[in-house]
């Protein structure tokens, strides 16, 4: 199972200018989370502070117990080998074919023998469907196919985290269908912890098992995808609906008087340009049939009885509904697999 990351009080400046402030929440282990939040909110800046590549000027990040702000240079080396990350753009060698990329980290970290590399890599590549390309450099093949390479090479050395930054940048809406449906594949098959930064709302509706949100340099909540997929906080709205009317400007947040008068032309029925309203909870996306069985469903099911007192009624409604449709599904499935009874005469 993976390791979950616990961030407490973290505050982020450059110069002046303030990033976020005070972000406190828990990543459960071997779960798949979002953050999510406008452009310009600091998301992957938050991503670069949880493996030391930033340092915050105040909190915790503690990862496996060790608090990576006040840990030494060796330990932070350690700490990084427990973390892939798959990069925007994929961040690969442009000199490099997709074995070589993939195979960089091993060479760079370990010592082990090529022979060994060798087989590792074949065996990422094959993962994240580019066994047969792996010859290729990245100026010859699609955006997204640098983005399953990236991914491949996050993996070769079987970390328990794994950050994905942006995963939908540059991609269109079916591509990033794949890409979502291979990230919950790879948490089935490893139980890795999975963290994505994304604004994309196709991949918050249908991927998490855990969403928060940033927003004006704070953290807006963070709790089981249902808590945010029922909220009316109206920033949380707003941008699951990708509509203009609410807190979220063009370039900043806001002002009253802008809002009032929104909320005047749409109270008058003028549409603003969003997406339909989602009605409850859409369903998350399941494990390709033939992949072992997710892990971080049990986990994560165990976890929000224990905390379903304290979620709000509309997260706690959606949350049974689920819980109720998984049982009759498992009834299906085990009157499925009950043999008919022969009448003997």
């Amino acid at each position: 199972m993976g390791i979950g990351v616990q961030v407490e009080g973290l505050t982020k400046s450059f110069g002046s200018q303030r990033i976020w402030e005070d972000v406190t929440f828990e990543i459960p282990a071997g779960e798949v989370s979002v953050l999510l939040g406008p452009s310009g909110t600091g998301k992957s800046v938050f991503l670069k502070s949880l493996i030391g590549l930033l340092r915050p000027e105040r909190g915790k990040i503690l990862v496996d117990g060790t608090d990576i702000i006040q840990c030494s240079a060796k330990e932070l080396y350690e700490i990084r080998t427990l973390f892939g990350v798959m990069f925007q753009d994929g961040a690969l060698f442009g000199s490099m074919n997709l074995y070589d990329n993939t195979a960089f980290p091993l060479r760079e970290h370990t010592k082990k023998k090529e022979s060994e590399i060798r087989q590792i890599v074949m065996e990422k590549l094959d993962l994240v469907g580019l066994s047969g390309d792996e010859m290729k450099f990245p100026g010859e093949i699609s955006g997204g196919m640098r983005k399953r390479a990236g991914l491949a090479r996050s993996l070769v050395l079987d970390p328990q985290i794994i950050l994905v930054d942006e995963p939908d940048s540059g991609l269109d809406p079916v591509r990033t269908a794949y890409l979502s449906q291979l990230l919950i594949d790879i948490n089935a098959q490893i139980d890795a912890t999975i963290l994505i930064v994304t604004h994309n709302i196709n991949i918050v509706r249908t991927v998490p098992d855990n969403m928060g949100m940033l927003f004006r340099k704070h953290l807006v909540m963070f709790g089981p995808r249902e808590v945010l997929l029922t909220s009316d906080e109206p920033v949380v709205k707003q941008f699951l609906n990708g509509r203009r009317l609410g807190p979220i400007g063009m370039s900043e947040e806001k002002d009253e008087s802008t809002m009032a008068e929104e909320q005047a032309l749409a109270d008058a029925g003028h549409h603003d340009g969003g997406l339909e309203e989602i009605e409850g909870v859409p369903p998350q996306i399941q494990a390709t049939p033939g992949m072992p069985y997710r892990q971080a469903v049990d986990r994560r099911r165990a976890r929000v009885r224990e905390i379903m007192h304290t979620l709000p009624p509309a997260a706690q409604e959606a949350i049974h509904h689920e819980l109720a449709g998984e049982a009759r599904h498992r009834a299906r499935e085990e009157a499925a697999t009950v043999p008919a009874l022969g009448l003997q005469v």
